[in-house]
């Protein structure tokens, strides 16, 4: 300190002859001081900038890691390079204005603040960075961890804003964090959302329900599409129909949704469909039918032997030959579902691994239903559609080959032939 006033004293007297008569010499000392400060702060913002950061840049990128390249962040150096310059204010102000404690005053506590909202944005560029190169792993696609980010960043916005206002106001942050809790109440109804959140982003993310690239359905919020990000307060989904959705994230957790993931890992992608027959067209086969089903390739070999099986059991009951009811009998319907599960199995695009079935479902007032059950092996939406419409446009066509009829109800051209043939 007394080196110090020895050089003040020095520019005091060297400059004693230049002072206009409206500026006393002291106060043209200080302003040279801070002129002189201020082009330090300069230096040292541009040394940071031009040189450390730049020598900081070209050892990092000679890392084989990928990490620690957040902290060559653009944002977060920019940032970053004020804080030096700050410091050095905030440390040398005392010596340009020595006999002006209340600017002295009002510096420090603005450099401080300006510290205090410098750091706290260049630690949330650092975490933006982070999650961007966290986000080219594998495992991000997993868990994500952008919610638990968010919550890092509110809570040290929050413990910056009580420094900051601690500075303002002249007391310790200790002080108002002891306030704090009679506001508990208030804090807890305030960010009662983001709280719920937090909780439901991990539970997602420790129960794993819901990824990015999630094929999901909400019912209630309208969604059915992709998960493209999952934040603290909300879930965004791509609709199929290119709309966005934002379900709140606790929704997740106190609602219902459906994930398509198991279908989408699996490996095939459920057909179940059915086509119903109409009861009128539902017989007993014939042996003429029998012969002409009995040329289908696909059945060939069952309708031979369950014909056999037939007829031995015939043979061993005693029973009026001429009662047709008192015997067993194949029925069209029947050797139609036999087709239809024999053309599923020797499908290509059909799994065969997994469950394959036709089957009859109970009678309606629509007919009878008869119930294709298959997996296809393409998951792909579009080239399941199509498979699927391959499929039914032969099961559909095949019915006529079984004198079967598709059930469909009445239109006006069904009445329009009805009164045709009356004439």
């Amino acid at each position: 300190m007394d080196q110090f006033a020895q050089i003040y004293n020095w520019i005091y007297q060297y400059i004693l002859g230049l002072s206009p008569e409206w500026m006393s010499v002291w106060q043209l000392t200080n302003v040279v001081l801070l002129v002189v400060l201020a082009l330090i702060a300069l230096a040292s913002y541009y040394i940071n900038k031009l040189i450390l950061f730049r020598i900081l840049k070209i050892i990092i990128r000679k890392t084989p890691g990928k990490f620690d390249d957040i902290f060559i962040n653009k944002k977060f150096l920019r940032r970053l390079g004020f804080i030096i310059p700050l410091v050095l204010i905030h440390k040398l102000i005392p010596f340009t204005i020595p006999f002006n404690e209340g600017w002295i005053g009002i510096v420090k506590d603005g450099c401080e603040i300006l510290l205090t909202f410098f750091t706290l944005t260049a630690g949330y560029a650092l975490l933006d960075s982070f999650y961007d190169a966290y986000q080219q792993i594998d495992i991000s696609k997993y868990k994500p961890i952008k919610g638990y980010l968010q919550i890092i960043k509110i809570l040290t916005g929050l413990f910056a804003g009580v420094f900051i206002l601690s500075i303002i106001i002249n007391q310790s942050p200790g002080y108002l964090l002891g306030g704090l809790g009679a506001m508990t109440a208030v804090l807890l109804l305030v960010f009662k959302d983001t709280i719920l959140g937090f909780v439901a982003s991990v539970q997602l993310s420790s129960n794993d329900m819901v990824r990015p690239g999630d094929w999901i359905t909400v019912e209630k919020y309208k969604a059915d599409g992709t998960v493209m990000e999952i934040t603290l307060s909300s879930v965004k989904v791509q609709n199929f129909d290119n709309t966005f959705v934002f379900v709140p994230t606790y929704a997740f957790v106190s609602d219902a949704f459906q994930n398509w993931r198991g279908m989408q890992d699996s490996p095939g992608r459920r057909l179940k469909r059915s086509v119903n027959i109409d009861v009128n067209s539902v017989r007993f086969a014939s042996d003429e039918d029998l012969v002409r089903f009995g040329k289908i390739k696909l059945i060939s070999s069952y309708i031979a032997e369950t014909q056999k099986a037939i007829e031995d059991f015939n043979k061993s009951i005693d029973a009026s030959p001429e009662t047709v009811i008192n015997f067993r009998r194949q029925t069209n319907i029947g050797i139609y579902r036999a087709y239809l599960t024999a053309y599923l199995n020797e499908h290509p695009r059909v799994n065969k691994k997994l469950t394959c079935m036709v089957r009859q479902l109970a009678p309606a007032d629509n007919g009878i239903p008869i119930e294709a059950y298959a997996f296809i092996k393409d998951r792909d939406w579009v080239v399941y559609e199509g498979i699927v419409a391959d499929i039914f446009d032969h099961v559909l066509a095949a019915t006529r080959f079984f004198d079967l009829e598709i059930f469909q109800s009445t239109t006006g051209t069904d009445i329009r032939n009805a009164v045709q043939l009356l004439k």
